[in-house]
């Protein structure tokens, strides 16, 4: 019997993280513009579209140390 959850006064803010990621070969961008999100209440956001370039490893690195600082900052506010 699946149980009902109650909230708990402090627990943690839920969100949505739109987030996408494609590889291609280094050189081959000739620009990354910003994205539109569309919202329940008919505004509309924007993402910020971010480009790291390098090897596999050096991508994934500077991913990563993006992705900490980004919830860094969001702990911040």
């Amino acid at each position: 019997m699946a149980r009902k959850l109650t909230l708990v006064k402090g627990a943690s803010q839920r969100g949505a993280l739109v987030y996408g990621m494609r590889l291609f070969d280094q050189g081959g961008i000739a620009a990354v513009e910003e994205a539109r999100v569309a919202l329940a209440d008919g505004s509309s956001g924007r993402v910020t579209m971010h480009l790291i370039e390098g090897t596999r490893v050096q991508i994934r690195r500077q991913l990563m140390q993006s992705i900490d600082a980004f919830f860094e900052l969001l702990d911040e506010t």
